[in-house]
């Protein structure tokens, strides 16, 4: 019994985690396009800008330690011991989207055809990560848990809650934009939100109507065998 659970935990977070490989290629792109990022890691990316010497990836996980405590203030005694396992995968995420910036520097962007190519690219990767990532049903994304406490506590829908969050976060992003450079989309330089951003956030989610059956049908039987 041991082996086989040993056998379904490695299995379970070996599918999880080239999940959020893909999630974290997907964030790549989406900066590499210079048109916008998706709205949870325009925080991250705009501190980027403002101290470079900090990474994203590294933002990105202390805005991730960030969701956690607001969970835990929500939930009080709710919390379960089990979220945490949210803490390892934001530094795992973290340095992925570190790893993924720098394999992506590469990338030729020159013509605004190609950009737009790598957003589109980035929806695709990020639909198809994310289900990924789910359906493993092992790491959890602090901010994707962080969304359904929210519609938990206040009995408001996933989808609407996900929508104010993403709303937030740019907001909070385009105002220390402004602060810092003058400018709500970046430094000038870099572009953090733009028409990029808008196209994450509607397309994604109509993406994975079409990516998640596909997914089902390819991981589904990897995953039945982690449980024999």
């Amino acid at each position: 019994m041991a082996k086989k659970t040993l056998k379904n935990i490695i299995i379970r977070y070996g599918v999880a985690t080239f999940g959020l490989i893909l999630v974290a290629i997907g964030v790549a792109l989406s900066l590499k396009s210079n048109l916008g990022t998706a709205p949870v890691s325009c925080p991250p990316a705009v501190l980027n800008l403002k101290w470079g010497a900090i990474s994203v990836g590294t933002f990105t996980w202390m805005m991730h330690i960030i969701f956690i405590l607001t969970q835990m203030i929500l939930l009080g005694r709710k919390f379960k011991a089990e979220y945490l396992m949210q803490i390892p995968a934001a530094f795992v995420f973290g340095y992925l989207c570190d790893a993924a910036i720098w394999a992506c520097q590469g990338i030729p962007a020159a013509t605004y055809a190609a950009r737009m190519a790598l957003c589109l690219a980035s929806v695709l990767l990020t639909a198809v990560g994310i289900h990924i990532e789910v359906v493993a049903g092992a790491w959890i994304l602090a901010g994707d848990k962080l969304t359904d406490v929210i519609a938990q506590v206040t009995g408001t829908k996933f989808s609407n809650v996900k929508i104010v969050i993403d709303v937030v976060l740019v907001l909070l992003s385009a105002g220390f934009a402004w602060l810092s450079f003058r400018s709500f989309f970046g430094d000038g330089a870099d572009i953090v939100i733009r028409e990029g951003t808008l196209i994450l956030a509607l397309l994604t989610g109509l993406c994975m109507k079409l990516t998640d059956p596909i997914v089902d049908r390819l991981f589904f039987p990897i995953l039945k065998k982690a449980d024999e």
